[in-house]
């Protein structure tokens, strides 16, 4: 197996994936001429792709389990084709729904496929999960420039579909060339971490990531639908600054994937980051709600599409696939699941909040940020104390610097041994010291395991004391006496 190429095959569907996001909602005005509809209809059409991952996301990860993930990443990409090549030629409204709920189909399918992928490829993989975000912006961000510049030029708005397209056709050949880890093996950290989890705390944290499945998702789609609204209607800003707000959300997503992946990368346990994350995008949700200040306001937007939309959620679902290494499709299928359903809810809820007012729709958006941020508090406690691969090397970094501490000191009293030795004309060497000095270590040891590596080690420092004592001038070396040293006994 190559991971190189693998992971890019993989990146690569992301990039088309972040496209299909947006596809629709970018080209409403031009299917709207196209099907010679009201745009209200291209609209409904586009609900299609949220019923689609509602229907998929369980049954594609349960299946993903038993059957692979290469099928399922091959499901994803050929739905994705049919939708892309369709939408650009379909004129029958009922046909272009049904393509619509084809493109949710294939987001859960490269979900089921991909995210366990990275996982089973072993090593610090959940940081290349959090990647995907990144590839996902990518594509939302070329796809609007693409769309104007057709539209510029007056060509077919169809060659916005037939870009990712290409893209699908390519990295098709690209992926089934490469060989896919063994689904559902559980590395032995992993593994060992999930068994000595308590079953009732394994639950809660279960409960805690798949609702945080449904709030991080929430808070973002609440987030980038209102905020123009609200900030123009509420705050009195202008619509360009409106706009620009939402831009910043967007730069601030994008840096925070960046930052995400580098501490995991790093070694930093997803753990770590839920509430210092949730914490930040909670008060940065209050602020922007809360003041009249436009410059505060554009610091506020970034700090929350940093801590809210980049790559939280993908940390999410990381830490529930190692709560069940053997069943890692089934509970990528739960997590998303319960996005679905807040991509299905959100906007329905909203809806009928801003019958009252938009400030009400974003006063809910700060509920839903107060119970994300109570979730992972649940998960991170549920969870115990942290794990990680930094955390440990601290620890180990530590304990390293008071044993050099107290080697120099040891050194330090052979020197003094040796000089006593001499000055008492006893005879240096004792050979019945080494054998009590490791009966010593043998019964000070607190596991009879580490009793005998602890003894090799002693064994070591008194081999290198004697060679460190033999090259100190002594008076012994100058009447020609042996130079070898033992340790001082402590009675």
């Amino acid at each position: 197996m190559n991971r190189r190429q693998l992971s890019v095959s993989l990146y690569l569907n992301y990039l088309v994936h972040g496209i299909g996001l947006i596809i629709l909602a970018q080209n409403m005005q031009a299917l709207s001429q196209h099907w010679q509809t009201p745009i209200a209809t291209v609209s409904y059409v586009v609900s299609g792709v949220g019923i689609g991952r509602l229907l998929a996301y369980f049954i594609f990860g349960s299946l993903s389990d038993r059957y692979g993930r290469k099928i399922f990443v091959n499901i994803g990409m050929l739905s994705y084709l049919i939708f892309f090549v369709g939408m650009a030629f379909v004129t029958n409204i009922q046909v272009a729904y049904g393509l619509a709920i084809l493109a949710g189909v294939a987001n859960s399918a490269l979900d089921s496929g991909t995210y366990t992928t990275f996982i089973e490829m072993g090593g610090n993989q959940g940081s290349a999960n959090v990647l995907l975000k990144a590839f996902m912006s990518i594509g939302e961000f070329v796809l609007p420039l693409l769309i104007v510049t057709l539209s510029a030029k007056q060509l077919w708005f169809g060659w916005s579909f037939m870009l990712p397209t290409a893209i699908l056709l390519l990295n098709f050949w690209l992926l089934n060339r490469q060989t896919f880890p063994a689904k559902n093996q559980a590395g032995s950290q992993a593994a060992q971490a999930a068994e000595k989890l308590a079953k009732p705390r394994r639950w809660l944290a279960t409960i805690g990531l798949a609702g945080y499945g449904y709030t991080s998702m929430a808070l973002m789609i609440l987030y980038t639908q209102w905020i123009s609204l609200f900030v123009t209607k509420e705050m009195g800003y202008h619509q360009v600054l409106a706009h620009l707000l939402l831009s910043l959300y967007s730069i601030g997503s994008i840096t925070g994937v960046v930052v995400i992946f580098l501490l995991l990368r790093f070694g930093l346990a997803e753990k770590q980051l839920l509430i210092p994350m949730n914490l930040t995008s909670l008060v940065a949700l209050l602020v922007v709600c809360n003041t009249n200040w436009a410059w505060l306001s554009m610091i506020a937007s970034f700090v929350f599409g940093f801590s809210a939309a980049g790559g939280v959620l993908q940390v999410g679902v990381n830490l529930l696939i190692k709560l069940y290494p053997h069943i890692k499709g089934l509970v990528t299928g739960l997590y998303f699941t319960f996005g679905s359903v807040a991509s299905f809810t959100i906007p329905l809820i909203t809806g009928w909040l801003s019958k009252r007012s938009i400030g009400a729709a974003m006063q809910f958006d700060l509920a839903i940020a107060v119970a994300g941020l109570a979730l992972v508090m649940m998960t991170v406690l549920a969870l115990g104390p942290s794990r990680s691969l930094a955390h440990e090397r601290q620890q180990i970094n530590q304990i390293d610097q008071q044993i050099v501490k107290l080697l120099n000191q040891r050194f330090e009293t052979v020197t003094t041994i040796g000089e006593l030795k001499q000055a008492s004309n006893l005879p240096v060497l004792d050979a019945k010291r080494e054998a009590i000095v490791l009966g010593r270590v043998a019964k000070q040891s607190r596991q009879a395991a580490h009793t005998p590596y602890l003894q090799a080690i002693y064994q070591a420092i008194m081999a290198n004391s004697r060679a460190y004592q033999a090259q100190q001038p002594t008076t012994s070396d100058q009447a020609g006496q042996p130079t070898s040293e033992e340790e001082l006994s402590n009675d």
